[in-house]
């Protein structure tokens, strides 16, 4: 029982705030629209979600992801204002969160700072650029081409009246690499031994520090995408768009740990979680919820399922 709780309680509990919405708002809440909408409304969480969960299987965390965002799409914005096309401002959004990431992988894996004293050192840090390059204003969407912003409310006409939107095409892209990544390659299954036991997995020969260095890499790389895709949703950057996007991100991929036996994280778990942030949002705010209770609710939520998840191994 104990085990089933700690596996599928987590789901149940998705389920059972699916059937809550639909009762509750039941002409606007289970409709193909609704749902697709919600899709495009946690593309960009979805994405930064599943590259965290590349840094999260280690054992470690990134802080700097909600900064990165911003900053890479400050950097696209700036390449659009000086005459740039698109893909050379997509190229360098995409350039600066690499290289953003592997400084933090240096940080980590080279020079023996601890994660969280890390990254949240180079939120910081990032942040500070975006508002420096960006001289602390938004750039807006005079400056961004119509190829750029209008991508985002492009799609796949999937009827005449329901279209797939691109930002959850790209997200839905992020997560088959990202599950084919961790659990299909060598290089994943590297990452899980060094969550399991870091040591263990270094005198076996295992070139640990090069690991953690290009997965930070990767978190840096899904930051910057998600920065490029709220640029082009809204039609303009600024400094703090990004600023959400951490914490969401990490809670989606904890939701997701409470869905597995030994307390890993696991990229299709992570959809999981970041689903269920995603219809709390969407149906408390058809449910004209103030946004601060939201925010309380989706604490308590969280606190719940890893405290089931935490009680279910304690029984098991």
């Amino acid at each position: 029982m104990a085990s089933a709780l700690k596996t599928y309680g987590t789901l149940i509990g998705f389920v059972l705030v699916v059937v809550f919405f639909w009762i509750e708002i039941p002409d606007t809440f289970m409709t193909a629209k609704n749902w697709l909408n919600i899709s495009q409304q946690v593309s960009m969480l979805a994405v930064v979600a599943f590259t965290m969960t590349i840094v999260m299987v280690m054992g470690d965390f990134d802080l700097s992801v909600g900064s990165m965002a911003s900053l890479a799409g400050i950097v696209a914005a700036l390449a659009f204002r000086d005459g740039h096309g698109v893909w050379v401002g997509v190229a360098l959004a995409l350039i600066v969160g690499l290289l953003g990431g592997l400084l933090n992988g240096a940080l980590v894996a080279y020079v023996g700072i601890l994660p969280f004293v890390a990254t949240l050192g180079t939120l910081t840090v990032y942040s500070g650029l975006a508002f420096l390059v960006s001289g602390g204003k938004t750039i807006f969407g005079r400056d961004i081409p119509q190829a750029f912003s209008g991508f985002a409310r492009s799609g796949i006409s999937l009827t005449e009246t329901v279209t797939l939107p691109s930002l959850t095409i790209v997200a839905a892209l992020v997560l088959a690499a990202v599950w084919f990544t961790l659990e299909q390659t060598t290089f994943g299954r590297r990452l899980y031994a060094i969550g399991g036991n870091m040591e263990a997995t270094r005198l076996a020969g295992i070139r640990v520090r090069r690991l953690r260095f290009f997965a930070f890499g990767l978190s840096g790389l899904g930051a910057a995408t998600a920065g490029l895709m709220y640029a082009s949703r809204v039609a303009s950057a600024n400094p703090t768009q990004g600023s959400g996007l951490m914490l969401d991100a990490i809670a989606a991929v904890f939701l997701g740990m409470t869905m597995s036996e030994e307390g890993e994280p696991h990229v299709a778990a992570t959809l999981v979680g970041v689903l269920i942030l995603g219809v709390l949002g969407n149906g408390l705010t058809q449910m004209s919820i103030d946004s601060y209770v939201r925010e309380v609710l989706i604490g308590s939520i969280i606190v719940l399922a890893v405290a089931a998840s935490s009680l279910g191994k304690a029984k098991g």
